[in-house]
């Protein structure tokens, strides 16, 4: 009996010491799952800093696991768009950093054992030495005619070898769908200028809406950095168009095609012939002084007219001549189309910004330059598409 007793005694601790031996197992296992570091995170620019350097994105990189969401947001809450890598490893902001802003990184990841985690990380970048802004046309929320360009006029110069990198950032889409194309221009007043037209007119009704991820790019030494984004739409209105027949003193006004009116008025003299090609009506004024030196005529004339509206920026305009005896029977301005008082307002009132004035049967053999006004229409469309910096 007390052989057989041992014997059980022996058989039991066996038994028992395999069962500590599987549920030591068990705790060593969940004990490496427990300890095992979480992913680890790292954002550039670095978190903490006071003063990052300009021209890069956002960048966040994970060892040890796999980002499942990062949300960045600026200082004033604006988020940042950015694009995750297919297998989780990386995020990058799909825009530089801007001058003189806080930035906020929130990330979540997950380790290679499921564990999960999640992060702050805030940064602060450089002031800019110099900033460049733009002047957008037409305005935001604007009805315009179905020759309107876009037109961006830049504060300060863009540098040739930045002038990709800001084209690419400008993005333009529409509704419906209308094949068009950035050119690069020297405004009329020595600025650079980058102008985005239709390959044919506009269509009436179409919706336009531009947005510009300019903010982080740098545009050169003498223009500076770009501090922010622009975002802006308009509307084309109704197609209306205006052709002048300078032979026969008459400028016939058109609605889809059709003519609708045809107006008496006085061109350009032999002189000073009115300048040929499609213009496109940049600006209107109900009442201005006709000054002579604005056009190199010194001090010749100083007249009061009415129902102004604008082609070009040398002072191509269609207007009311009420000191003019001879209108609708003499080609006698000094370049411009020049009617009654009455036919000025029709015609005034019948072109928006943006309309189109054909000029046909001129003696003008003078190129007008696409940035004197908005003039994106003296050109062909091939002519046109080698403005673009993107080849």
């Amino acid at each position: 009996m007390h052989v057989r007793s041992a014997r059980r005694t022996v058989l039991l601790s066996a038994t028992l010491a395999g069962a500590a031996l599987l549920t030591a197992c068990g705790a060593d296992g969940g004990s490496a799952t427990s300890d095992k570091p979480a992913a680890k995170v790292t954002v550039t620019p670095a978190a903490g800093s006071k003063s990052a350097a300009l021209g890069s994105p956002i960048s966040v990189k994970v060892d040890g696991g796999s980002l499942t969401a990062v949300e960045a947001k600026d200082d004033k809450g604006g988020k940042v768009e950015g694009k995750l890598s297919g297998d989780g490893s990386s995020w990058t902001s799909d825009g530089k950093v801007k001058p003189g802003t806080t930035y906020t990184v929130h990330t979540k990841t997950k380790s290679g054992d499921g564990k999960e985690s999640a992060a702050d990380s805030s940064f602060t970048t450089a002031q800019a030495e110099k900033v460049n802004k733009l002047t957008n046309t037409p305005s935001n929320g604007m009805t315009v005619g179905t020759g309107m360009p876009i037109s961006i006029l830049f504060d300060n110069p863009v540098a040739k070898d930045r002038r990709a990198e800001v084209q690419k950032a400008l993005k333009v889409t529409t509704q419906p769908q209308v094949e068009g194309a950035w050119g690069w221009v020297r405004d009329w007043g020595g600025k650079d200028r980058l102008d985005w037209r239709p390959k044919t007119y506009w269509p009436a009704g179409t919706k336009v809406s531009v947005k510009g991820g300019l903010g982080g790019i740098n545009s050169g030494q003498k223009g500076g950095w770009f501090a922010r984004d622009y975002d802006f739409g308009f509307t084309i209105g109704a197609d209306h168009k205006a052709v002048i027949d300078v032979t026969a003193h008459s400028m016939t006004l058109y609605e889809n095609g059709k003519a609708v009116d045809t107006i008496r008025g006085s061109a350009g003299s032999p002189q000073d012939p009115t300048r040929g090609g499609v213009h496109t009506v940049r600006s209107k004024n109900a009442a201005e002084t006709m000054d002579s030196s604005t056009i190199g005529h010194g001090n010749e004339w100083m007249l009061d007219s009415k129902w102004v509206t604008h082609l070009t920026a040398s002072g191509t305009f269609l207007h009311s001549a009420p000191w003019n005896k001879s209108i609708g029977v003499v080609n006698n301005s000094h370049g411009c189309f020049g009617m009654t008082t009455s036919d000025a307002k029709r015609a005034y009132d019948f072109l928006t910004i943006g309309s189109t004035v054909e000029v046909k049967n001129t003696t003008s053999t003078k190129k007008t330059d696409v940035g004197n006004g908005l003039e994106v229409w003296q050109e062909s469309w091939d002519q046109w598409k080698q403005r673009s910096a993107v080849k």
